[in-house]
């Protein structure tokens, strides 16, 4: 953190096992306030791995996991979740007999807020992605992947997020939808909330991010200011195809 000033996450020495495999091998990374930070990595590095020991899905074998300086390392997910850290996986897992106005009201369960105030921030998604006001009575698994990804980002947004994190949310989406995608990112970032990112759209990545780290085989191997990681030649070989 080149401000000095103390992070929002930080992670310290931190291990995941799986049975007798160690999937992430004693990694140290810090998001702070109102920053972009992106884990890149090839598949089986240990990205999703990573998100998944922060929201306690399956939680670190050794290390901390700080937030606001408080270790999380052996809460449940859902007090992570009451803490505002809000983990939107790789896969969409929308509910997909519900409409999407129903899925976005269920991001909310946990704000216990006024009808007038979740209206409106419904209607800010809406105008984040328009296309979910035109399908809101649609049920969330009639939707196109893209649809279903801008969905699952909205019901994301619907729990006002302390810190936001998006695993591989370009996958399988048209180059078009990506592209808005990653503008809304940008966009929630700008209104003040942080973004920790995995994304095999490294390119992408990188370009929105202030901070990136490289991760192979559980480890980190790199870290920069994103700007730098673009022009690192290893990076630009391993993980933006180029020569």
């Amino acid at each position: 953190m080149a401000d000095g000033k103390a992070p929002l996450l930080e992670l310290k020495d931190m291990h995941v096992r799986y049975g007798v495999i160690e999937a992430v091998k004693g990694i140290n990374l810090t998001v702070g306030e109102g920053e972009i930070v992106t884990l890149i990595g090839g598949n089986g590095a240990g990205k999703t791995t990573t998100l998944r020991a922060i929201s306690m899905v399956h939680g670190p074998s050794q290390g901390e996991i700080l937030f606001r300086g408080e270790n999380m390392a052996d809460l449940p997910s859902h007090e992570i979740v009451k803490r505002g850290i809000i983990h939107v996986p790789e896969g969409r897992h929308i509910f997909s007999s519900m409409s999407v106005e129903e899925n976005l009201e269920m991001g909310a369960f946990e704000r216990r807020a006024p009808r007038s105030e979740l209206t409106a921030d419904a209607e800010h998604i809406f105008e984040l992605f328009p296309v979910l006001k035109e399908r809101r009575r649609q049920a969330g698994g009639t939707l196109s992947g893209g649809e279903q990804q801008m969905l699952a980002i909205g019901r994301a947004l619907m729990s006002k997020p302390k810190l936001l994190m998006l695993d591989e949310p370009s996958m399988g989406l048209a180059p078009q939808v990506v592209e808005r995608v990653f503008q809304v990112i940008e966009e929630i970032n700008s209104q003040g909330t942080p973004v920790l990112l995995i994304e095999q759209n490294a390119q992408m990545a990188l370009q929105a991010a202030d901070r990136g780290y490289v991760i192979e085989t559980g480890e980190i191997v790199l870290e920069d200011e994103a700007s730098k990681l673009l022009g690192n030649d290893q990076v630009r070989k391993a993980y933006l195809g180029e020569e």
